[in-house]
């Protein structure tokens, strides 16, 4: 539905991590209704199944070494189609607002003068560990849990994690986008005082059928990636309650199909 006089509203939506069924009514409402979506890589397929088929679609993703949109081009793009179009979807893997640029998205709609609203998603964090049957708290292993980007170039800047901090004060440690720096940020840890015996989880497409798991310790992680060529998109879980996966991983959930069905005429 074109406006020409008035601007529309961009809607900051969280798809969730992967599982249609974990996506929300009101992420699923305003993809069926909207009239333009712009999403990310990781976005699954059978969430943009959901979209209008008469919106228009961009590819917004970035991933390493691929990017299809700067993250100004994305901004810019989100603000003139605001000026044409009513419902305008920023649609993200995970949630907006945990490592997802979705602030810095949110301040530069405001200052241009577009409306603009958050629909929060599941995020991989919880939902990964939770799939393959690895709880991040638990009353006998852990009260505490840390959630921390591993995107840090080694060499390039100086490091903002402190992962010392980290290490000594999370029972828990949850890191997104840390495949590629993950031997450095274990070499960090170890050197912090976290035990070589410390159990780690990496966890690829976390909710999805195809879904990999690989188990390890801060002593073994790095050989094992190495020897399983255990690539990105992935979480790392480190601490204690890995070691529940052998019992719980059994009761996972299971990834459900949803009917995707036409839009109703707006």
């Amino acid at each position: 539905m074109a406006r020409s006089n008035s601007v529309g509203k961009v809607y900051l939506v969280g798809a969730g991590p992967g599982d249609p069924g974990l996506l929300t009514v009101k992420a699923k409402t305003l993809l069926e209704c909207a009239d333009v979506v712009l999403h990310d890589a990781l976005v699954s397929p059978p969430i943009l199944d959901f979209i209008n088929p008469q919106a228009i679609r961009v590819h917004a993703g970035k991933r390493r070494g691929r990017h299809s949109l700067l993250q100004e081009e994305t901004t810019q793009l989100l603000i003139e189609y605001a000026q044409t179009h009513a419902v305008v979807v920023r649609l993200k893997g995970g949630d907006p607002f945990v490592f997802g640029r979705g602030g810095e998205e949110m301040e530069d709609l405001i200052e241009a003068g577009i409306p603009v609203e958050v629909v929060p998603g599941i995020t991989s964090g919880i939902a990964a560990p939770a799939y393959a049957g690895i709880p991040l708290t638990h009353r006998d292993y852990s009260s505490s849990v840390t959630f921390v980007t591993g995107h840090e170039s080694v060499g390039k800047y100086r490091p903002q994690v402190n992962w010392e901090a980290i290490a000594r004060g999370s029972e828990t440690i949850v890191v997104y986008m840390g495949v590629r720096n993950f031997p450095h940020i274990v070499d960090r840890l170890l050197a912090a005082g976290k035990s070589p015996d410390t159990p780690v989880a990496l966890i690829r497409w976390g909710t999805r059928p195809d879904r990999e798991e690989l188990i390890a310790t801060l002593a073994s992680i790095a050989d094992r990636m190495a020897e399983t060529g255990f690539e990105a998109p992935a979480v790392a879980v480190i601490g204690e309650t890995v070691n529940l996966h052998q019992y719980l991983a059994a009761a996972r959930p299971s990834t459900i199909a949803l009917k995707t069905e036409s839009p109703p005429p707006h």
